[in-house]
């Protein structure tokens, strides 16, 4: 197993150092499981967006999409946002 040195500021080791107190573990495999939580989360957010960057260039290229004005107009209803809001 690798030895790594990370530095914390004090803020971020008194949020670990707490949840280390909640779970009553040891602070080295509760830094490891979340380091290794957020690298996996990392990883699939990426591969999500790149999946969804490629659907919208397929649509593109596919003549499938619409104005900008479309997509403004459905947004102003669905979060109910004034005319006020409206690029012209």
């Amino acid at each position: 197993m690798m030895s790594i040195v990370v530095t914390l500021s004090p803020e971020l080791e008194a949020l670990l150092r707490d949840k280390v107190d909640r779970q009553g573990q040891d602070i080295n495999p509760v830094a490891s499981e979340l380091l290794i939580n957020v690298l996996r989360w990392e990883q699939q957010d990426s591969k999500e967006a790149t999946k969804e960057i490629q659907q919208g260039l397929d649509n593109f290229e596919a003549n499938r999409f619409r104005s900008f004005q479309d997509f403004a107009k459905e947004q102003r209803r669905k979060y109910n946002f004034s005319e006020e809001l409206n690029a012209t």
